[in-house]
């Protein structure tokens, strides 16, 4: 006889208005995606958003002090990241054409 296996997947089952159901079919259908799929992706993102929003950063009065410092310096330029704010954008004249 076969052992029973734990079950590593939940159902859940929602009553949604039609035009919800076409907004996330479309939405799939443009990703590639089954329903399925799109909501739980779109489900756990927004569950990860929430759950990180309430994370607590914990610090020394030591820490702090420190943390303040650093933010408190003068800010020093990047030569490369003022290269890249500098370059035009796609859409921008002077952009450098495909070759």
């Amino acid at each position: 006889m076969a052992t029973p296996v734990e079950r590593k997947e939940y159902p859940i089952s929602m009553r949604l208005p039609e035009a919800d159901v076409a907004m996330i079919d479309r939405a799939a259908s443009l990703r590639g995606r089954s329903r399925t799929d799109f909501v739980r992706d779109a489900a756990v993102r927004a569950a990860e958003e929430v759950v990180m929003e309430q994370g607590l950063i914990r610090m020394t009065p030591e820490g702090f002090a420190e943390f303040m410092e650093v933010l408190s310096r003068p800010a020093t330029s990047v030569p490369e990241m003022v290269e890249l704010a500098r370059r035009p954008a796609p859409w921008e004249p002077g952009y450098p054409a495909k070759q």
